[in-house]
């Protein structure tokens, strides 16, 4: 379908989050519990038009044995049909196969989205990456969001940001907005120059809220999302074109802290 027929939604402000949801399960050995339960409520309670998630399974043989009995029993479906608020539209597609399972990104979005690209980015084969391309209509025009997970080496994000960069150029219309959006695991935040060499902007708080550079307060530092329970790095982000950032915050608090290793981060854009 052509998203740009769907239905307008009468909003002109689109909230986003993306999150890392670390597979549903958190703890290692006996102690290790599922969360895709509370991964739920803490899912709606965002609020989110848009949620771009990473980590999440379709299926895993060893872990729905596991956590076959009791009230809150591995889910039936994908996580990510799971997760998504009652109403919303539901992507999701693979990037890493293991042994008893997988897992990948998704795309929960309140409004009807167009076709589909899956895009393997995995840069060598110790680690698996794509790319997950979900045009979809808001506020009159067609919106693009690419939910991206990158690589743990340097080297790798370098080229995988390049790919995203391609993606863009080749699969997005030039007036169309865009938004990136995933865990980047950029720990020296060392991305941002050549996503801006084509027009991409990470999402900050207006005013200049969350630059970084001499005399910067550390107030005004990107909002740290991993590790959870002590959030140093500020690994999960956006970079968006043809849109203006309103507000960008982290839901804190220890309930966050249990459910994934990562902290959800959550932005509201309105058109340029």
């Amino acid at each position: 379908m052509d998203p740009r027929r769907a239905t307008q939604p009468s909003a002109n402000v689109l909230r986003v989050a993306t999150y890392n949801i670390h597979k549903g399960v958190r703890g290692i050995g006996p102690r290790k519990r599922l969360e895709i339960h509370n991964l739920e409520q803490g899912v709606a309670s965002l609020k989110a038009d848009v949620l771009m998630l990473q980590e999440v399974r379709l299926f895993h043989h060893r872990e729905a044995r596991r956590f076959a009995h009791g009230p809150q029993a591995w889910p039936q479906q994908g996580q990510a049909e799971f997760l998504a608020p009652e109403g919303f539209h539901c992507v999701y597609r693979t990037n890493a196969v293991t042994r008893h399972g997988e897992h990948g990104n998704a795309l929960l979005c309140r409004w009807p989205v167009g076709d589909v690209g899956h895009h393997d980015v995995s840069d060598h084969r110790f680690e698996q990456r794509g790319l997950l391309h979900v045009p979809f209509a808001w506020a009159g025009t067609t919106m693009h969001a690419v939910v991206a997970h990158f690589g743990l080496m340097h080297a790798s994000r370098v080229r995988q940001a390049e790919r995203v960069l391609e993606l863009i150029e080749r699969e997005v219309p030039a007036n169309d907005p865009v938004i990136v959006g995933g865990d980047f695991n950029d720990w020296g935040e060392k991305l941002d120059p050549l996503f801006e060499r084509d027009g991409l902007r990470r999402a900050r708080m207006p005013g200049g809220i969350g630059l970084r550079g001499p005399g910067v307060p550390a107030a005004a530092a990107p909002l740290p999302t991993f590790p959870s329970r002590i959030p140093v790095f500020a690994l999960d982000r956006f970079y968006t074109r043809g849109l203006r950032c309103r507000a960008v915050q982290v839901p804190r608090g220890l309930s966050w802290a249990q459910l994934s290793d990562h902290l959800p981060l959550v932005a509201e854009f309105e058109r340029h």
